[in-house]
């Protein structure tokens, strides 16, 4: 990624390697806190004061989230990035550790660090002015926009961290400590089912005291529902395709391409069968991809090369590679389609999400009624 704004996202650099990256609904949340400011009748200073606030509290969601990042890399699971949402941080690890004592401390690491954010703050700020106040005056202290006023709703604020990250509901950290919990005493795909179940009914009344209290938390509502029902149908797909292999989910009736083809022989192609997805080949080896949104693309210039236009940065799956490998591949990377070869490496066929998703309902379809 380069440092620019792609697909609604800015990266700010890299860290360990690691990029990070903040979306563009961040800024959704300084106008908020600016405007939540503006209306409790605040100035300027305040509006600076809280807005450096949000900064210094991202800043330490990048070391939560390195925090997960870091312990991960201890067990061989790189991270790609870290992106920063107004609802937190997100660390794309590669993959979750599927033992439970190693998921169960790489979930552990983000609200450590946290843990250790707060105990330094606690030696620095002055916590017996804060305490012992009466209503009145708490309030005008916390008001005033002083450092060490700053640095106290800091340390507020990793507090509340630890508190909502260790919640026993997906997707926060909580989750996955009581999933690894869960998983020393039953399957994953059981825990994952429950802790998700957990997390989408903790959703359901983040939705409803948006309604009524904070719209904010509508948006917190949608994240962890979505999130904690993503979670629990990866893990149903893995639990299904455990033990089965790529060439088990094999399109082998492909049609190849030449890079001269053009796409008018594409338009061919794909109108008379339900190809949309091509490997393209030359003097019997692969050359690239072509894919149907590059197709689609491209559409209005029917005399284009395929060559001009096909994917040359693509990755391969080996017919005796785990099923569970393609999902792990397609989470990885910007890559739906892949060519998939034999112990020579000759092309044998291809695998799509379609096929592997017609080959999970077949086989859930199969143990429904054994």
């Amino acid at each position: 990624m380069k440092n620019q704004k792609m697909k609604g996202v800015l990266m700010l650099g890299k860290i360990a390697g690691i990029r990070i990256e903040v979306h563009w609904t961040f800024t959704l949340l300084l106008i908020w806190v600016v405007f939540l400011d503006i209306q409790r009748g605040g100035t300027t200073n305040t509006a600076l004061m809280n807005i450096i606030l949000i900064f210094l509290l991202f800043f330490c969601v990048v070391l939560h989230e390195l925090g997960h990042a870091l312990t991960a890399k201890r067990f061989n699971i790189n991270t790609k990035k870290i992106t920063l949402l107004p609802i937190g941080g997100v660390a794309s690890l590669e993959k979750m550790p599927e033992k439970p004592g190693q998921e169960l401390i790489v979930a552990l690491a983000g609200p450590a660090v946290n843990v250790i954010i707060a105990m330094l703050l606690f030696l620095v700020v002055p916590m017996k002015n804060y305490f012992g106040l009466d209503a009145d005056s708490l309030v005008q202290l916390l008001s005033a926009p002083r450092l060490d006023t700053l640095l106290f709703y800091l340390f507020i604020a990793n507090v509340m961290l630890v508190v909502f990250n260790l919640i026993p509901a997906f997707p926060m950290d909580g989750g996955r400590v009581f999933r690894a919990l869960l998983t020393f005493t039953m399957d994953r795909a059981r825990a994952t089912q429950i802790a998700a179940g957990l997390g989408q009914a903790l959703a359901v009344i983040f939705f409803i005291l948006g309604l009524f209290f904070n719209p904010f938390l509508i948006l917190i509502a949608l994240f962890i529902y979505i999130a904690a029902y993503s979670e629990n149908q990866m893990v149903k797909q893995k639990s299904v395709v455990e033990g089965h292999f790529v060439k088990e989910a094999l399109l082998t009736n492909i049609t190849l391409l030449d890079p001269e083809n053009s796409l008018e022989d594409v338009f061919e192609i794909i109108l008379a069968g339900t190809e949309k997805d091509f490997v393209v080949t030359e003097n019997g080896g692969i050359v690239g991809i072509l894919n149907h949104k590059d197709i689609l693309k491209n559409a209005q210039n029917g005399s284009i090369k395929v060559r001009a236009i096909m994917n040359t940065k693509y990755n391969t799956l080996s017919a005796m590679d785990e099923l569970n490998e393609f999902f792990t591949m397609i989470n990885n990377e910007q890559q739906r389609f892949f060519p998939v070869t034999d112990k020579t490496n000759k092309l044998i066929g291809a695998i799509d999400v379609n096929n592997v998703s017609e080959f999970l309902m077949l086989k859930t379809n199969l143990y429904a009624k054994s």
